[in-house]
């Protein structure tokens, strides 16, 4: 079941890569290399960081099958994916979930702190977004309008703090992904945003 959500992580977040180079006008290539960094972009820069290398996508090549089928089913459905905004929303932040766990789980298995295993898992969640915006030319969504990045750091403290009491594995993966998803479910639904910094003169 984890391998399943972790699929459908990759996939929708393909998705978005796809619709935001064709919303930018690129070209075939163009398109596919921004749904390629959206899916694998943030677990690649984790793994850089702790060292493991070939990095994960390189080992399976299931991860590219995934993004080719997100990339063709997106450009001949286009317009039928706005009818679908709420399912993959849902599947995007069920994603948000997956990785963040897969993320934690990578530095745990490294004897890392808890506090660098939650920000592996934020990386994972979230910097292939991030490479995206900054790729299509624009200020990365996570630092300007959404909580995406805290619902990840949130979902980190949760899962350690569950950790603690000793609860099964599976357990803990599913409360603490779920503690996620309806974060940040509740999170567009009531509009919560993070103060910003800027003042108006």
């Amino acid at each position: 079941m984890f391998q399943i959500l972790d699929s459908i992580g990759v996939f929708v977040f393909a998705i978005s890569g796809v619709l935001s180079g064709l919303n930018k006008r690129l070209d075939a290539f163009g398109v596919f290399i921004i749904a390629f960094v959206t899916a694998l972009g943030g677990g690649t820069l984790r793994d850089v960081l702790i060292g493991k290398t070939p990095v994960g996508w390189m080992g399976n090549l299931t991860y590219l099958y995934i993004i080719l089928l997100a990339y063709f089913v997106t450009l001949f459905f286009k317009r039928h994916l706005e009818r679908l905004r709420v399912s993959l929303f849902l599947f995007d932040s069920i994603g948000l979930g997956v990785f963040t766990i897969i993320g934690i789980e990578k530095g745990i298995e490294f004897g890392l702190h808890p506090i660098i295993c939650i920000t592996l898992g934020t990386i994972t969640a979230s910097f292939g977004g991030v490479i995206r915006d900054i790729l299509c030319n624009e200020i990365p969504v996570i630092f300007r309008k959404e909580i995406y990045a805290t619902v990840c750091i949130a979902g980190g403290v949760m899962f350690f703090l569950l950790k603690r009491v000793h609860l099964n594995q599976d357990v803990l993966y599913l409360l603490t992904s779920l503690f996620m998803i309806s974060f940040r479910l509740l999170a567009v639904k009531y509009k919560w945003y993070l103060p910003s910094l800027y003042k108006k003169d």
